[in-house]
């Protein structure tokens, strides 16, 4: 099984004990604020199944995170091809979801380095986006903690989302390899 470190960390394949306290973030309203909706326990099942498919065929995904220390699960960082493109290939996104007793520790932007690094040095990626709701303030903090900045199109719709949905206007941001690289020069 493939896995890695980083200080506190540790992004790895998913389990089975994974999926319970995923069901528990992804029902956790704090947690899904920002989504359309909470997930039913087959629901967070099934995008669990998903992820691992993806991780499989692709050699890349959204890691099962846990806590180094304690091998607690909590939550997912990676990188996925979303269902959708804005115009830029290859198109992989960075993404994360963590159980809100985790936030404010720094694991989001710890985990998502680590996923960055992936990302550019084994996947061999040209650039990386993420996206977001426009009042994700949280997740933005992160992308620019991590070096993004905005990408054209800095706003659009979310083509899975109604346009009048509440949720509907998102924001991308992106990060170079060459301007990751300036960022991680020893």
């Amino acid at each position: 099984m493939v896995m890695y470190s980083t200080a506190r960390l540790t992004l790895r394949a998913w389990q089975a004990s994974d999926l319970a306290p995923f069901a528990a973030l992804n029902q956790d309203p704090d947690v899904m604020r920002y989504f359309p909706s909470v997930l039913s326990r087959a629901q967070s099942d099934a995008m669990a199944a998903h992820i691992q498919s993806k991780l499989a065929d692709n050699g890349f995904g959204f890691w099962a995170v846990e806590l180094t220390e304690t091998r607690e699960f909590i939550g997912f960082v990676g990188l996925n091809r979303p269902s959708f493109d804005l115009g830029h290939q290859p198109f992989v996104e960075i993404g994360w979801r963590l159980a809100s007793p985790h936030w404010g520790k720094g694991y989001a932007t710890e985990a998502a380095q680590k996923a960055l690094a992936i990302g550019f040095e084994d996947v061999e990626l040209p650039a990386i986006y993420a996206f977001t709701t426009e009042n994700n303030l949280p997740s933005q903090a992160v992308m620019k903690k991590l070096g993004m900045t905005p990408a054209a199109p800095f706003t659009f719709s979310h083509p899975h989302l109604a346009a009048d949905h509440p949720l509907a206007k998102h924001v991308l941001y992106a990060i170079s390899k060459p301007s990751w690289q300036a960022d991680h020069a020893d």
